[in-house]
């Protein structure tokens, strides 16, 4: 494996050195164990790196909590959440070894169809996304140079040509995948062998889980993500673009 980059003290750093630390970090990482991954990015960054997770299940909060307990979790309660993704945010805070940090929009719901007219989510859900799930979660991400994400590979098609570590050039910052190679068979094993916590919605029929206004049953045979936002051509709500 090619040397890694290690700052030295996890600092402010010009965007150019984060950007290197980031490029040569997915080379030699690119066919590590997602432990090792984790190490190195909480060696990298320690309290200036966070997580992020929609609650579907707490595998990746697992993971990086046994390397680094007390990480900042953020969720991003964007208002249309079912109740079992709010208790599933409820049941990690409470049994797993981390900060969770709820992250709100800047208008409740109320406000914003005040403002846009109610069920924006159908009439605009890219502008909905926008709104209650991008811009929240980017002012979160200010305080940290980089972040944990959950994504993997095989969920679209835009992330199969993903690294796992990239510059997230929009955030200026660095953005961790530990898990992106693994399968869902892999993913299945970790949570199995774990005693992980899983948002009870993947026992009724929802593998991938969104707002609840946007997401459907998906029936055995189809597509996990076809659940999501189905029929408007759109399959990722912004964060990962």
């Amino acid at each position: 494996m090619p040397p890694l980059t290690v700052l030295d003290s996890p600092t402010d750093r010009p965007v150019l050195d984060l950007r290197d630390v980031a490029e040569s970090a997915a080379e030699a990482l690119k066919d590590a164990s997602a432990l090792e991954i984790v190490r190195w990015a909480v060696a990298t960054f320690g309290d200036r790196i966070c997580l992020t997770s929609s609650m579907s299940d707490a595998a990746l909060i697992h993971l990086v909590s046994t390397v680094k307990p007390g990480i900042d979790v953020l969720f991003v309660d964007t208002g249309y959440h079912f109740a079992e993704t709010i208790g599933t945010r409820d049941a990690v805070e409470a049994v797993y070894p981390v900060n969770v940090i709820n992250v709100t929009p800047s208008r409740t719901v109320e406000e914003q169809e005040a403002a846009l007219g109610p069920r924006l989510y159908g009439r605009n859900p890219d502008l909905c996304c926008h709104l209650r799930k991008v811009e929240p979660l980017g002012r979160a991400l200010e305080g940290y140079m980089a972040w944990f994400s959950g994504i993997r590979r095989e969920e679209t098609a835009s992330r199969r040509e993903r690294k796992v570590i990239e510059w997230d050039g929009k955030r200026g910052m660095v953005k961790v995948n530990p898990i992106l190679n693994w399968t869902q068979q892999e993913m299945d094993d970790y949570i199995s062998d774990n005693g992980i916590l899983v948002n009870p919605l993947h026992h009724d029929g929802y593998p991938s889980i969104g707002c609840a206004p946007c997401t459907r049953r998906v029936a055995p045979g189809e597509d996990p993500r076809s659940g999501r936002w189905a029929g408007l051509g759109k399959s990722e709500c912004g964060i990962h673009l």
